[in-house]
């Protein structure tokens, strides 16, 4: 481990402090967050459970009464306190009778002192104990809130009408807490607030109270009053139930925050600027064949990650000698493409408030619109710290991120180290995005890749800049013009996107043209494909047929069409045309058949064949089964075939789920593809298996397999985790890779012991 840290690997943490509260100090962004805080109006309110479209309800108001003694947080709600708080009830459901009365009553309070938001929940349940519960882990990591029972919380804490903070709590009290942005475009579950959360089961249903330090969220601490946007969820998953205190339509999430309702009455809380910072040690053993043998033997090492709040709405987050050992390894998947795969960010430092960085093919939740981040993502921050799926050390970072007024600001400055033939580099991102009128935006971007240390390694820039329009309450206009400087790079080093989609509770209708560069490369993003002209088009509809079991179907028809650059030339054409059923229960069933053409201009191998050059005309099919994860066996499957590359291909995939109590989950998956080219028949396969064991909801045990065909590799991964404090952990990890076969042996194996603990001051 380092012992000292070079000058000038701070500088670039000043300058982003520095731009930070040039930013925080600008008027605009002061009157912009004023602008917000008018009364509502007194509309007559119709009588609740009178509509069957949740968004003609008017939008709820609440007021938190301030207390002098705050509630013991035991998850009972029966303190004498919570009496003296306004009663938030009558939820309306979203599904599956949207615009009804919940089946199932909730009675929600909130108080609040100079320390903490408190919010107490009676929960009632005609069917007491018969709740679906998937995890008893923080964050539900790999489970979807959708299968479980979930009380939930949404808090916009500067009314922005677009960003929130959210806390998801099933009934044995585990809970997920994330952040939102832009109006529901995106997540992020990275961010840990250190909240106290406690549940209680009762006879009539479930209980909980959930304790918010004003230290832990952000709010503008000069403002007399605080004014929150605020929602509040109930999932009652055994009757697929979802209601909301401020209705919302199937098709949104609690986190939609253009929809949300208002909290008032907080006055006089103090104005925070809290420091937490969380070192760690870890220690571990590296061998196996497949490791050059200055990564093999026992290390140790330690490090620090600090969070600080310069602004009420920005924080800084500072990392020294950051450390990743405790994330779980990539899913093995099978490319049947000519084009590289899309693998998410999970390390924790990159997830906590990614939202904020995104730039490229974003979509509008619930909007079928062509094209993905996982199609381009101008900025991708697993291009830092990792080279070919290997770890690159990370001496420093610091990243700036949050909201001034009506600007979204994310700052970035990463320096790794240099390892065998790869240089030190510095890795610097500047992303804004202004907020306008009616949940629209308009942002640019900076990225710079740079080699340190007096190498003459070329570098790469990348810059754009987009804006997102919301009219008519249903179409969504998106573009965005980027550009990248590659040294020695002669062709085109440009993309550009414009789209409309169309999205209301019948109609789902969406258009998109983009153009990708020959030479276009971003060096901190993903792009999937370049030298290329896109466009898409799609028609579908979302009909609610009256019969008893079906929720809803949504037919379909889509077409991509990829050109070359100077558009005299086919390359890829997919007409699809689809259907969709969601069943009252939760299960859904899908099934397609598309029209493929392919123009292959270079030979390239998949799964032990080769697809020669030219162009190939072919028709497939496609039929998926998710049945109802509500229940404590709950299974997946898909089935597709047809020609392939003037082959024929057949793949069976699928998995399965059992949930042997609120303690132990098992899980499972296969996907097996079967080739027949000219050449001859290959097959290509990939297997995995899962356990997971809850000690309680502080110490967990994960277990999971798997195996890879194609390279004929077991990979294994095992952690046992306990939470000793406050977002402090202690982990136990075992990872390895295994060849398998005659001459196999370990290519790679890692033992590692992490422990962290949060300091606040």
């Amino acid at each position: 481990m380092s012992s000292t840290l070079p000058l000038h690997t701070l500088r670039p943490l000043g300058r982003w402090v520095v731009l930070g509260l040039v930013l925080a100090l600008h008027p605009m962004g002061a009157r912009a967050q004023q602008a917000n805080q008018a009364k509502p109006a007194n509309a007559p309110y119709p009588e609740r459970g009178s509509l069957t479209d949740p968004e003609a309800y008017p939008r709820p108001v609440a007021h938190a009464t301030r207390t002098a003694s705050p509630p013991t947080i035991d998850g009972r709600v029966d303190d004498e306190v919570w009496t003296q708080a306004e009663l938030l009830t009558d939820f309306v459901q979203s599904q599956p009778n949207a615009g009804r009365l919940a089946s199932e009553r909730s009675e929600v309070r909130i108080l609040y002192d100079d320390h903490a938001l408190y919010v107490g929940a009676m929960l009632f349940d005609s069917h007491a104990g018969e709740y679906v519960v998937q995890s008893l882990e923080r964050d539900f990591p790999s489970l979807s809130t959708r299968d479980a029972d979930i009380f939930g919380i949404t808090l916009d804490t500067f009314l922005d009408r677009r960003n929130s903070i959210m806390f998801l709590i099933n009934p044995y009290g585990a809970y997920r807490d994330g952040q939102t942005f832009d109006d529901s475009r995106s997540e992020d579950f990275g961010f840990d607030v250190p909240v106290e959360v406690k549940t209680a089961l009762h006879d009539d249903g479930w209980s909980v109270e959930v304790r918010i330090p004003w230290s832990a969220v952000r709010y503008d601490g000069s403002r007399p009053e605080q004014v929150f946007g605020l929602n509040l969820l109930r999932r009652v998953r055994r009757v697929n139930e979802d209601s909301y205190w401020a209705p919302l339509p199937r098709r949104d999430a609690a986190h939609r925050m253009s929809k949300a309702g208002t909290l008032y009455g907080i006055q006089d809380i103090p104005s925070v600027r809290n420091l937490m910072a969380k070192p760690y040690i870890v220690a571990g053993n590296q061998s196996g064949s497949g490791l050059v043998p200055e990564r093999t033997g026992n290390s140790a090492d330690a490090g620090l990650d600090v969070k600080y709040g310069v602004t009420p709405g920005l924080t800084l987050d500072l990392t020294y000698n950051t450390d990743f050992s405790q994330v779980e390894v990539d899913q093995e998947r099978v490319n049947l493409t000519r084009f590289p795969l899309f693998f998410p960010e999970q390390r924790d430092f990159f997830v906590e408030n990614s939202g904020k960085f995104n730039f490229g093919d974003e979509t509008e939740r619930e909007y079928r619109q062509g094209a993905s981040l996982s199609d381009f993502k101008l900025f991708h921050s697993r291009r830092i710290g990792l080279v070919g799926g290997q770890p690159v050390p990370i001496l420093v970072g610091s990243r700036l991120s949050g909201s001034v007024g009506a600007w979204d600001v994310g700052m970035l400055d990463m320096r790794t180290q240099a390892v065998e033939t790869l240089p030190g580099e510095n890795f610097a991102v500047v992303r804004v995005r202004r907020k306008v009128a009616n949940g629209s935006d308009i942002g640019a971007m900076f990225i710079d890749r740079s080699a340190v240390g007096g190498s003459n390694a070329p570098g790469n820039r990348s810059y754009g800049i987009d804006a997102n329009v919301h009219l008519l309450g249903a179409l969504v206009l998106s573009s965005y013009l980027a550009g990248t400087q590659t040294p020695g790079a002669t062709g085109d080093q440009t993309a550009t996107r414009f789209g409309a989609a169309w999205r209301d509770r019948f109609w789902d209708v969406s258009a998109l043209y983009r153009r990708i560069g020959d030479d276009f490369d971003p060096g901190v993003g993903f792009v999937s494909r370049t030298d290329i002209e896109h466009t898409y088009a799609t028609v579908g509809i979302h009909p609610h047929p009256a019969i008893r079991f079906i929720q809803e179907v949504n037919p379909y028809v889509e077409v991509h069409h990829f050109s070359n650059l100077s558009g005299d030339t086919l390359v890829t054409r997919e007409v699809r045309g689809g259907l969709s059923v969601d069943f009252i229960n939760g299960a859904k069933l899908t099934s397609s058949i598309t029209r493929n053409y392919e123009l292959v201009e270079k030979t390239f191998d998949v799964s032990g064949g080769t697809i020669p050059a030219g162009g190939y005309d072919f028709d497939e099919g496609e039929v998926r089964f998710q049945s109802s994860a509500g229940r404590s066996l709950s299974a997946n499957v898909a089935v597709s075939g047809g020609g392939y590359y003037g082959g024929d291909r057949r793949s069976v995939g699928g998995g399965f789920r059992w949930l042997a109590s609120n303690r132990f989950a098992v899980t499972g998956s296969a996907d097996y593809n079967r080739l027949m080219l000219q050449e001859g028949t290959f097959t290509s396969s990939v297997y995995s298996g899962r356990l997971k064991y809850a000690f309680s909801t502080r110490a967990f045990l994960t277990l999971n397999v798997q195996y890879n065909q194609d390279i004929d590799q077991m990979i294994t991964y095992a952690r046992f985790n306990v939470i000793h404090g406050p977002l402090s952990d202690f982990f136990l990890v075992l990872t390895e890779r295994r060849q398998l076969g005659p001459s196999g042996g370990v290519l790679e194996r890692a033992l590692t012991a992490k422990v962290t603990k949060l300091l606040t001051f």
